[in-house]
């Protein structure tokens, strides 16, 4: 008996010394488990700026606002009567002007049983600082951040916006997503079963990176006026949309990429999902007379014409296969050059000149010039636009594309046509990233592909010799042609009018595109300019040179003053237009 209860006693013993030893370090960990608490902080997401540094799109800190109720019950202070007051209506009293709320509202939400619950978001830093200044217990507040756009719609459809996830949802934003990312920080600490921080307890705190910075190519007041002047001339002419494209014709940099209509990122919801996106670089149209100066580089570069070569026009023209053509306006047979044949716009006088055009050569030139390719411009949703293989013309189509029908481009695909011919012949992407910069930049940075702050050595499509002469001849175009609204006094300027048909929204070609594309200065090209119109109203004009010459006028008049562009010295020596 004697020996069972010692052996009873032994075993509660060691039970006792297992519960005390080697279960004391777990229940310890398992109760700091219980006062450890572990925090993210939020990263800052990149700024996207313009070229020069101004701001376009940034984050900024919030608070949101909260209240453990319990701890808020228990709260007093002495008022400026000598009297202590508290609770949930004291507080509501001293807090409800600072955050624009009723104090019913407030003492409704202040009252409860909760240890945590949201009062209001998105408040600003030195309102917080206000609250957090009366030392009310039981108020309590979170960092966070919020996406702001100092240039409102300037540039909206650029820059794009960021959802209620953080994430981009559109232009830049969502194309540079992963660059503008921050990586979460976090800190961790140990916390009293009240609630509030043991200062002596253990803290680890990881920081928060922020996301890198992405600078345009885009000149936020350049970009600014083209949006002034495009809107204004939509409104003056009854249309319903269009674009205006500023480039640089040697590095491809896009000064602006304005559209009509604007989206403002700091309220995407109030405008159409339509307009959200860059219909420069996702709707096509037919490019029509702009189109011309491609069909002209093929005769000039296969040797099957000249500048100065002569020919009879009349203004209806019926092609070996039975297809006839017209020009815009009636007219008596004319004794012009090809120079007169691209000034007057001539598409009687383009079929005549490039009957004997190969119908390969014909589509090996439009896709040379990017016609059925990507640019590689850094937003989502470009379109290829309509190149058709030649098997797949029939017998209108095949004299068609000569003058810009029968293909589709976007208006970005349009300027670059331009831009190949200023670069002396040469094509770069244009593109709308200058440099990302920040603690997060790999060599990969680009999502579209597109080189991004380097050099591009660019592709010679036609030779240097044929450039310039296109460039000699489109002079002609603004001095005495369908362009001399477009002209900039100081400024020879080399460019052509257009006019053409888009699909609505049937999918019917009712549309109409009216549309100016130049180049600034004509004898040492700086800029190239593409101002795009939609469904100008018949009663005003529907031709490009009236409808987006001044536009481009307007445009470029500032944009060569504020980049500096000194004005022309030299006078334009032109080639004869008829003979």
């Amino acid at each position: 008996m004697v020996v069972a209860s010692c052996l009873v006693l032994l075993l509660f013993i060691g039970r006792l010394v297992y519960i005390q030893g080697i279960d004391a370090a777990a229940l310890a960990a398992e109760a700091r488990k219980q006062i450890t608490v572990t925090k993210t902080l939020s990263a800052n997401r990149g700024s996207i700026t313009d070229r020069n540094g101004v701001v376009l799109a940034s984050s900024v800190t919030r608070y949101n606002v909260t209240v453990n109720q319990r701890e808020i019950a228990k709260w007093s202070h002495t008022n400026a009567a000598g009297e202590k007051v508290g609770g949930p209506t004291e507080a509501a009293r001293l807090t409800a002007e600072l955050l624009d709320m009723s104090q019913t509202e407030l003492a409704a939400i202040y009252t409860g049983d909760r240890m945590f619950k949201y009062v209001k978001k998105d408040v600003l830093p030195e309102t917080w600082q206000a609250i957090a200044s009366l030392r009310i217990d039981g108020i309590y507040s979170e960092t966070t951040t919020k996406r702001t756009y100092p240039a409102g719609s300037v540039a909206g459809n650029i820059v794009g916006f960021v959802g209620s996830d953080g994430n981009g949802q559109a232009g830049i934003e969502s194309a540079y997503n992963q660059q503008l990312t921050g990586t979460a920080g976090s800190i961790t600490y140990e916390r009293a079963f009240s609630g509030h921080v043991i200062p002596a307890g253990e803290q680890v705190t990881v920081d928060a990176q922020p996301g890198d910075t992405v600078e345009l190519t885009i000149d936020r007041d350049i970009q600014y006026v083209a949006e002034q002047a495009l809107a204004d001339q939509i409104k003056a002419v009854g249309g319903s949309g269009g674009s205006v494209t500023v480039m640089n014709p040697t590095t491809g940099e896009l000064y602006a990429l304005a559209e009509y209509k604007s989206v403002d990122p700091n309220a995407p919801g109030k405008s159409d999902p339509a307009d959200r996106g860059s219909k420069a670089v996702s709707d096509v149209f037919e490019p029509g007379s702009t189109a011309k100066v491609i069909t002209m580089a093929a005769l000039l570069e296969t040797g099957l014409a000249t500048p100065k070569s002569r020919y009879k026009v009349p203004d209806r023209y019926t092609t070996a296969n039975g297809q006839t053509f017209k020009d815009s306006h009636d007219h008596p047979t004319a004794k012009w050059t090809l120079t007169g044949i691209l000034s007057n716009s001539s598409n009687t006088g383009t079929v005549m000149a490039a009957e004997d055009l190969p119908l390969q050569v014909r589509y090996d030139y439009l896709h040379k010039f990017g016609f059925g390719e990507l640019t590689g411009i850094e937003l989502a949703g470009e379109s290829r636009g309509i190149l058709h293989p030649v098997d797949k013309w029939d017998g209108r189509t095949k004299s068609t594309v000569l003058f810009g029908q029968g293909v589709s481009v976007t208006a970005l695909q349009a300027v670059d046509v331009f831009a190949t011919i200023a670069n002396s012949g040469k094509k770069v992407n244009p593109h709308l990233v200058k440099q990302v910069s920040g603690s997060k930049v790999t060599d990969d940075i680009n999502t579209s592909g597109a080189d991004t702050g380097a050099a591009d050595e660019g592709t010679q499509v036609i030779k240097e010799s044929v450039a310039k002469d296109l460039l000699k001849m489109l002079e002609s175009t603004v001095i005495d042609g369908t362009g001399q609204a477009g002209a900039i006094t100081g400024y020879r300027v080399a460019a052509k009018t257009g006019t053409a048909q888009a699909a609505d929204a049937s999918g019917q070609m009712n549309d109409i595109v009216a549309s100016f594309i130049g180049v600034v200065p004509a004898e040492d090209p700086q800029l190239v300019i593409s101002v795009v119109v939609n469904n100008p109203s018949e009663k005003v004009s529907i031709y490009g040179g009236a409808v987006a010459g001044p536009v481009f006028a307007k445009v470029g008049t500032y944009a060569l003053q504020r980049l500096g562009i000194a004005p022309s010295t030299t006078k334009a020596k032109l080639y004869k237009e008829e003979w």
